[in-house]
């Protein structure tokens, strides 16, 4: 991924944020404004940086924005390969990442040749992509999935077996959701937040949350996703404890949901795992460098077209498969 620092002018209304604004969120109102631009945040940043965007979400969601917004300028607050996926689903538009340096260590696991490996040992086998990958391994695969549909994307593909990576964790999600033959790779592909909950860490929530139920991310390891009363995507997350009949949960995955979750579900307590679930990558966009981003256009994300037109292929084949 490329980044150029260019400008560009015009129009676009912002949100109101529900606290007294700061001078910098006064600004980012203004840029956003004169730039017609539109910020889209994942539910893993900063809470300041949830409570500017147009939109929040997980990784499906957030990719579904990106194609449905009529702005010129797509501010993404997440990490690289989000703004990647943004960036190949609207080639006619700008988009910013305002920290090139957050970058997914899951995504840098695989590599292009990896998956190129793998097809040669199992020719004639469809290979789905987690997202968290990069543009050039996309553009290798079938179809990519999200931690919403992983086992709906792989069921949905016409071989008998599946190469599936980068996350060896979300292939055991799968694997115990289909009848097909999921081959890995890498070997050892992992989120190294989400690989460190163990099961002494949930045998000490559940003890001091007795009433709680668990609720986990599928990039949790198989210990922990057992043990799980529900595994789901974050938005598949907020989607249950806003259903469930409980009012108490115990949330595996990264702590930024919680600052959601109790702002949209007020009435009920939300408890991390670990103070510990923290994405770094994921914290290292501020609303000076949002900013900053929208007041000098950097940093644009650039793709080389050939590999963006194949990976367009692979994320199309989702949205397909969903019904979008």
């Amino acid at each position: 991924m490329n980044f150029v620092l260019q400008n560009s002018g015009g129009l676009e209304r912002g949100p109101s944020p529900p606290y007294k604004m700061s001078d910098v969120v006064k600004e980012v109102l203004r840029l956003k404004e004169k730039r017609n631009a539109i910020i889209l945040a994942h539910n893993y940043q900063r809470p300041e940086i949830q409570d500017i965007a147009d939109f929040l979400g997980d990784s499906l969601n957030l990719a579904r924005k990106a194609c449905e917004t009529n702005a010129e300028v797509i501010v993404f607050c997440g990490v690289d390969f989000m703004a990647e996926t943004a960036s190949i689903l609207n080639p006619h538009k700008r988009v910013l990442i305002p920290d090139p340096s957050s970058i997914c260590p899951m995504a840098r696991m695989l590599s292009a040749d990896e998956v190129e490996r793998a097809k040669r040992e199992y020719p004639e086998t469809d290979v789905v992509l987690y997202v968290n990958s990069s543009a050039e391994c996309k553009a290798h695969s079938n179809c990519v999935c999200t931690s919403s549909n992983p086992d709906k994307i792989v069921n949905a593909m016409k071989s008998s077996k599946v190469i599936f990576g980068p996350d060896l964790n979300l292939t055991h999600y799968v694997e115990n959701r289909t009848t097909k033959e999921v081959i890995p790779i890498p070997r050892y592909g992992m989120c190294p937040t989400h690989h460190q909950i163990s099961k002494d860490d949930i045998e000490t929530a559940l003890k001091d949350h007795p009433d709680a139920e668990l609720v986990v991310h599928p990039e949790t390891i198989p210990e922990v996703q057992e043990m799980a009363d529900e595994i789901a995507s974050t938005e598949g997350i907020l989607d249950y404890c806003r259903s469930s009949e409980k009012n108490e949960f115990i949330v595996g995955t990264e702590n930024g949901i919680l600052h959601r979750l109790r702002k949209e579900i007020p009435e009920k307590r939300f408890y991390h795992v670990s103070e510990l679930m923290v994405c770094p990558p994921m914290k290292m966009i501020t609303l000076r460098k949002v900013r900053d981003s929208l007041r000098d256009m950097k940093y644009e994300v650039n793709i080389p077209q050939d590999i963006a037109d194949r990976a367009r292929k692979s994320i199309q084949c989702m949205l397909d498969v969903l019904g979008r």
